[in-house]
């Protein structure tokens, strides 16, 4: 499914040991990966998901909360440097925010589409540039599992069952094959991974 230019589609995502990524009081409901983020597991594993993206595809949701959040870890030079890394690469990257309701773009760099994800990432694609990189975003990550156009899954497991709350490998999927290209625990039982889509 790889086109001429090479570009991987690319998605990063926390999860629980049930599969959830959030709790069951609903979409802010992150008590079960907190403990966890801050890891030296999680801060490599989220420098190693921007490493070779030049596009960043978010939803409308986590746009607003990176927006108040990473530009100033970006200017703040007592920030660990891997948060910082990933910060400048995140305002400085070009961004597709998938909304509904939002009429201006909320960064610099951006731009907002009213469109189905498969659609935009086919587009993504056919154009010059690195991975195109979801980020945390299940909203568009869903959709293209469903398409099958995920070439790699950047994911965090934490060793906690938070026993309610949004799964994303939902059922009715494509079947599909993947092989462990990463791996890495860390002392509190959180494990990164990444597979990469056998074709």
């Amino acid at each position: 499914m790889t086109n001429s230019t090479g570009r991987r589609v690319t998605a990063n995502l926390n999860l629980t040991l049930d599969g959830r990524y959030n709790g069951p009081g609903g979409p802010d409901d992150f008590a079960a990966f907190a403990p966890y983020v801050t890891s030296e597991v999680a801060r490599n594993h989220m420098n190693r998901i921007w490493e070779s993206a030049t596009t960043a595809l978010l939803g409308r949701i986590n746009a607003e909360g990176f927006l108040s959040y990473w530009p100033a870890v970006a200017e703040d030079e007592n920030a660990d440097p891997r948060d910082r890394g990933y910060a400048k690469w995140l305002v400085g990257a070009e961004k597709v925010v998938f909304s509904t309701t939002l009429t201006e773009a909320p960064w610099e760099r951006t731009r907002v589409v009213n469109a189905p994800a498969a659609d935009v990432v086919t587009d993504l694609k056919a154009a010059d540039g690195g991975d195109i990189l979801v980020n945390n975003s299940a909203s568009i990550i869903k959709p293209l599992l469903a398409a099958d156009l995920l070439d790699r899954l950047y994911l965090m497991i934490f060793p906690e069952i938070a026993g309610g709350g949004q799964r994303l490998f939902d059922d009715g999927l494509p079947a599909s094959n993947w092989t462990l290209a990463h791996v890495q625990s860390g002392e509190l039982g959180e494990i990164a991974m990444v597979y990469d889509r056998v074709r």
